[in-house]
């Protein structure tokens, strides 16, 4: 989603909310957005790494695999060194260390706040309007006490006037007061229904952004995880390289805890890769939902109208 699209329409809106805080709450969320989405570009450059590393670790047994047969095949006398193919590979992999920078991390640090943050003032702001849509309907129910009796007292005042034999003039005009107080019973009945609308429309316009906001948190929570452990998988795979360096007798044993440890390494990364995939897609997800419910607000119009945008 184009992120001027986005400020256009944001700014159109301004006008019609008439929340300067609601308007830099929803700046914000869009700007957090952004800020994630750039982490999940970083993540992908991690990963981008660690499938090259996972390509080395590859390569280093399948060369083990062509250099064992090989020195099976010919006695230790004609082969000093009988892998010297598979070490190399070892070192090229030893060479590429931790595809996750500290950069990487600091990122994640700060977009994680950021979400936390973001998230307690949405709460913030949730509270505060609902304790105004509640202290609104409360109002509107003394309004109507207020107005019902009001009308009851002029109605009385219609009858009385009637039964006293009051002049035609006064009768007349204490019957016709009952008709503009119908007509101000509907206006105010219409202006309470648009403070409620409202309010309900800038609690909707909230409750998205909450729901968008928690999802990228419980996906970055699950990143975190799994990078943990993929470093913690590439330093088990390091040190085990490390050995295999260190005397030609050390690689057979090496290479087979290698074997061992690379399925759940590649596993690893395959999830990662997942994950990130999907935190990107939970990110322009909440983006286009939100963006829609600011499109359609106030109006409350069918959310199609907002599509177009959302391409």
């Amino acid at each position: 989603m184009n992120q001027e699209v986005v400020n256009v329409i944001l700014q159109c809106k301004k006008d019609i909310w008439k929340d300067q805080d609601l308007y830099d709450l929803v700046n914000d969320y869009f700007e957090n957005s952004l800020q994630s989405l750039d982490f999940c570009t970083a993540l992908e450059a991690c990963l981008k790494r660690s499938l090259h590393t996972q390509s080395i670790v590859l390569l280093a047994l399948q060369k083990f695999e062509e250099e064992h047969e090989n020195a099976q095949a010919h006695s230790q006398e004609e082969s000093v060194n009988p892998y010297p193919k598979t070490l190399q590979e070892l070192s090229n992999f030893k060479a590429t260390g931790d595809p996750f920078t500290q950069e990487f991390f600091s990122l994640f640090q700060d977009v994680y706040k950021q979400q936390v943050l973001m998230l307690e003032k949405l709460q913030a702001k949730k509270r505060k309007l609902d304790k105004k849509l509640k202290s609104m309907k409360g109002w509107r129910k003394v309004s109507n006490v207020i107005f019902i009796a009001a009308f009851v007292s002029v109605l009385i005042c219609s009858v009385v006037a009637a039964a006293v034999t009051a002049p035609p003039v006064v009768t007349a005009l204490a019957a016709a007061a009952a008709v503009p107080l119908g007509s101000m019973g509907k206006w105010l009945n219409s202006i309470w229904s648009k403070c409620e609308r409202d309010l309900k429309g800038q609690r909707e316009v909230i409750f998205s952004m909450q729901i968008g906001n928690y999802v990228v948190i419980k996906d970055l929570d699950s990143i975190r995880v799994l990078v943990d452990k993929l470093q913690i998988e590439i330093e088990a795979l390091l040190q085990t390289a490390d050995f295999a360096m260190r005397e030609d007798e050390a690689v057979v044993i090496a290479v087979t805890e290698i074997k061992k440890k690379v399925s759940g390494f590649m596993k690893t990364i395959q999830d990662l890769n997942d994950h990130a995939d999907k935190c990107s897609r939970d990110i322009r997800r909440a983006r286009a939902v939100i963006l829609r419910r600011i499109i359609n607000y106030p109006s409350g119009s069918d959310q199609s109208n907002g599509m177009p945008f959302l391409s």
